[in-house]
């Protein structure tokens, strides 16, 4: 992900989210900050899709993917998150987390297929419409080929 990238997932990220995040969000993760790992997709050189992540401590923490309306459905986010859980093993960190809506399911089934599991709810977790978040985990230990 780099700068000449935030255009087009700005225009993702409005897109698909109800409470999309700011440019400056985005600008925040081109900065230089060792802690982030944020990919984008390209098909047919256009950025079609995106993944922020942040490694902390011994963790990979998913934070964001969108994929554009128009690519959904094409395998965009199995290759973002097969990307950023191959990098994570390779990198030696232990484990992965992100947080879903509970009502996401397109999207649990996704992070299931990549060997994430329920650990936790977060009550109210989201601000736009206080659904609850279902928090998922998955050991890097193992393969992080999907299922």
């Amino acid at each position: 992900m780099a700068q000449g990238d935030l255009d087009r997932i700005l225009v993702i990220e409005q897109a698909v989210f109800r409470s999309p995040w700011s440019r400056a969000s985005f600008e925040n993760e081109v900065s230089g900050d060792p802690a982030s790992l944020s990919w984008v997709a390209e098909l047919g050189g256009a950025v079609v899709g995106y993944l922020i992540s942040w490694h902390v401590a011994d963790e990979l923490h998913i934070g964001n993917i969108g994929v554009a309306p128009v690519a959904q459905g094409r395998g965009v986010a199995s290759e973002l998150l097969r990307n950023a859980l191959s990098v994570a093993a390779a990198r030696g960190i232990a484990y992965a987390t992100l947080e879903v809506r509970v009502s996401n399911e397109r999207a649990i089934r996704i992070y299931e297929r990549f060997g994430f599991g329920p650990v936790a709810i977060r009550r109210r977790y989201y601000s736009d419409d206080g659904e609850d978040a279902l928090v998922m985990a998955k050991d890097l230990a193992g393969a992080v080929e999907s299922r």
